[in-house]
């Protein structure tokens, strides 16, 4: 079996917690539009440390 090789810029993890509802309407929207949950976060990740100089 091959297992899929980890980027290596991406060696850490955020847990959060949210009410499932939101959850699962956020991952299923994603979903509606070809996204991941995950690249979404980042996205929003990235944009917030750009717009508040970080």
């Amino acid at each position: 079996m091959s297992k899929k090789a980890k980027d290596p810029k991406k060696d850490s993890q955020l847990v959060l917690r949210l009410d499932k509802d939101e959850r699962d309407a956020f991952i299923k929207l994603c979903k509606r539009m070809d996204t991941s949950a995950a690249r979404e976060i980042r996205h929003f990740i990235r944009a917030f440390l750009k717009e508040n100089g970080d």
